[in-house]
């Protein structure tokens, strides 16, 4: 199929529609609610299920209700909304129900503004909700990569039965691009569906699905369960890009669209003779942390780039484990950092290797 041009919002939409979502729950907030309007008119199209809800609170638990009968379902938000859902999200992963979540990130703390912002990381990588769990996080950096994860989250949420948080942000949401879209996955029959969804027991023993253990030793067996998968999940879904990392003698690290920005940092400073690789996280959680500890072992000090006050940068400093200095560069309040101001950040910090006596590797405005 050829590519055509898509709004970021409206590109996830249809992605999701592809990958065979038949229930969607959600309430408008920007820099979302393009891909909710979208899916207002393509799935009763389809004869699939829309429901504009009447909060964010109710939309995660229609999801909820929707996910326990076997359907895929959704819901998209943007970060005081995904707040808001935060108590529906630890409901489901502890009934262990599949759902995915879109959370197009805009600036914050309480109601911010609708600029970018990458701040709801320890949000959704960290619990998302109260308890000890962890959603899968996918982190896309082009409208592209924003399709192909999407359609890959309703799967992955299956296998596993559990959420996927798709963590995006209002730039990724905003922007056009070229896109190429995947084919219309077939809906399951009656007969296909998932034997532990409450579908109606006839014939066969109730199925329960609850998130409520009154008892101290039924609730540690669910999660002595929840902390195996999660182990399963960090094995075997860790993912990433990196680029020109060889003969890299230092790192920069980003995720989303500053990876993508990043992109242009790398080749810049490579033709300025020096030799910097790009390490891209495409899962927020799990972590890549294994290849990364691998690279922290090779290279002199490692740039962590984001749009907010530092969060992820805590995560490589742990998978790096003192191998290397790592360094950080952000900008909050849904300012973008640009190409030029990364550069510059790169090249305080490797004046500060060559000459140690120098100070601070990064302008103490930008470091946390």
């Amino acid at each position: 199929m050829a590519k055509t041009l898509w709004k970021g919002n409206e590109a996830i939409a249809e992605a999701a529609v592809r990958a065979g979502l038949e229930a969607f729950f959600g309430y408008p907030i920007t820099p979302q609610t393009e891909l909710l309007e979208y899916l207002s008119a393509r799935l009763p199209e389809l004869g699939r299920v829309f429901l504009q809800a009447e909060s964010e609170v109710a939309a995660i638990n229609m999801v909820y209700g929707a996910a326990c009968g076997g359907a895929r379902a959704m819901t998209a938000s943007s970060s005081p909304g995904i707040s808001l859902m935060a108590e529906g999200l630890s409901y489901i992963a502890a009934s262990e129900v599949p759902a995915v979540v879109a959370d197009i990130m805009r600036g914050g703390p309480g109601l911010g503004n609708i600029q970018p912002s990458q701040a709801d990381y320890f949000q959704i990588t960290k619990s998302a909700g109260h308890g000890d769990f962890h959603p899968i996080v996918l982190a896309p950096s082009t409208v592209q990569e924003a399709v192909d994860l999407t359609y890959e989250a309703f799967p992955l949420a299956g296998k596993y039965r559990t959420i996927v948080i798709l963590a995006a942000d209002g730039s990724l949401g905003q922007m056009m691009e070229p896109a190429e879209m995947p084919a219309m996955r077939r809906l399951p029959t009656e007969t296909e569906r998932e034997s532990w969804a409450t579908r109606g027991a006839s014939g066969r023993a109730r199925n329960i699905i609850t998130s409520l253990f009154l008892n101290e030793d039924d609730l540690e067996a669910l999660n002595n369960r929840l902390q195996a998968k999660l182990r399963t999940i960090q094995q075997d879904e860790q993912r990433w890009e990196e680029i020109e990392t060889a003969d890299a003698e230092y790192l920069v690290v980003a995720f989303g669209t500053v990876g993508r920005t990043c992109k242009t940092v790398l080749r810049e400073t490579r033709l300025n003779g020096s030799k910097v690789g790009l390490f891209r996280p495409i899962t927020l959680w799990p972590f890549p942390a294994q290849r990364l500890r691998e690279l922290a072992g090779q290279v002199r000090a490692m740039l962590v780039v984001e749009m907010n006050a530092g969060q992820m940068v805590e995560d490589v400093r742990l998978a790096a484990e003192g191998q290397c200095p790592v360094e950080f560069y952000g900008r909050t309040g849904g300012v973008i950092p640009l190409p030029d101001e990364i550069i510059g950040a790169f090249q305080r910090m490797v004046c500060a290797r060559s000459t140690p006596s120098a100070g601070s590797a990064i302008d103490p405005v930008r470091e946390v």
